[in-house]
């Protein structure tokens, strides 16, 4: 199976080593940072979330103006618009893109971020809530009949959209989490689990994990696996690894700036488990496996996407077909100098990947 590459879909050129000094929603900026992936060998990029951003589903629509062939990943959290909408939604945007539309459902880590904007359930009932979402989708982009649903957190009678998505049957569908019920809810529902980026053995952990609960839900197959790093790219290992001091530096001149990248509200012990699993990688040491460095994870409270893979191009590749040996068929990667690292990782990178699977794939036929 090949593999793809997961971008992002950044609305101005804040990062963890750059303060945001403009507004939330720079046009230019933002159609630019999307053509660099497509024009660099990407598959994918995501429209982040969180409470207080600008809408990513219509940054989405802005951009599918301005690309071709990328598809747009638009991260949803379920408790900002009833499921059925979401549908309706969507699926104008998916033909809007041509075809070209996938959505993220994030259940929400933050408990502060989710009370923002209104929602205070507690963590697992969100989760059964993004359970019953995911399901009303599904129906909602295929049922030519009307239906009804009765759940714990929604109840309808008779909808039928009119509109459905160009995709046939549907659009794919993304989840993320490492607690139980995270692991319940994705490996039953989701056709993409994303994870965060871990030292090998942890990573093998969760795969053995998800594939226990797909079985448990009865499915005959596993989700589809994703993984994210930040990669750090430099001629030779010594660059590279210099590169990577400058940028923890960076971190700590913007932090120590009180100027923040984003308004994302984040406690300062993280609730999520995913976090706390990177938080244990972090007291296990800076240094794993080929080219895992997580010391800007440590720098950053684990917050998300945080772990790096610092090396040659060729490096990072090979770190990245050790994950892929292990099932992991997207990959996701998001530079801290985000255009820039946008175009070197797609340049001299996914060329390499690629490359290097279509032998794997070609060997394994003959």
């Amino acid at each position: 199976m090949p593999v793809e590459f997961l971008g992002i879909a950044g609305t101005n050129p804040a990062s963890e080593v750059t303060p945001r000094t403009g507004g939330p929603l720079d046009l230019e900026y933002t159609s630019k940072l999307a053509r660099a992936h497509e024009d660099n060998g990407w598959d994918r990029i995501l429209f982040a979330y969180h409470s207080g951003s600008p809408d990513p589903a219509q940054v989405a629509a802005y951009v599918a103006g301005r690309t071709e062939r990328i598809n747009l990943v638009v991260a949803h959290r379920p408790n900002v618009a009833y499921p059925t909408l979401t549908a309706k939604t969507f699926a104008t945007l998916d033909h809007l893109s041509g075809g070209r539309f996938e959505v993220h459902v994030i259940t929400g880590g933050s408990t502060a971020d989710q009370a923002a904007e209104g929602d205070f359930l507690a963590k697992d009932d969100r989760y059964g809530r993004t359970a019953e979402f995911i399901q009303i989708l599904k129906q909602a982009w295929t049922s030519d009949t009307r239906f009804d649903f009765d759940g714990k957190h929604y109840r309808f009678e008779q909808f039928l959209a009119d509109i459905k998505p160009v995709q046939q049957p549907r659009p794919r569908i993304s989840f993320g989490g490492s607690s139980a019920a995270a692991y319940a809810v994705g490996a039953a529902e989701a056709d993409i689990f994303a994870l965060w980026g871990e030292p090998l053995a942890g990573t093998r952990e969760q795969l053995a994990t998800i594939d226990a609960a797909a079985a448990r839900a009865g499915r005959t197959d596993r989700p589809m696996l994703q993984i994210a790093f930040r990669p750090i790219l430099a001629p030779t290992e010594e660059l590279a690894w210099e590169k990577a001091e400058r940028i923890l530096g960076r971190i700590k001149d913007v932090q120590a700036g009180g100027v923040p990248a984003s308004t994302r509200l984040r406690s300062k012990t993280p609730e999520n488990a995913g976090s706390q699993r990177l938080l244990k990688a972090v007291a296990a040491g800076e240094r794993h496996d080929r080219a895992l460095w997580t010391a800007p994870t440590g720098l950053t409270g684990g917050g998300g996407n945080s772990t790096a893979l610092v090396g040659t191009p060729e490096t990072v590749a090979a770190a990245l077909l050790d994950y892929y040996d292990l099932g992991i068929r997207i990959f996701s990667a998001r530079g801290y100098d985000i255009y820039d690292d946008a175009i070197d990782f797609g340049r001299y990178v996914i060329p390499l990947v690629r490359s290097e699977v279509a032998h794997r794939e070609q060997r394994k036929a003959s």
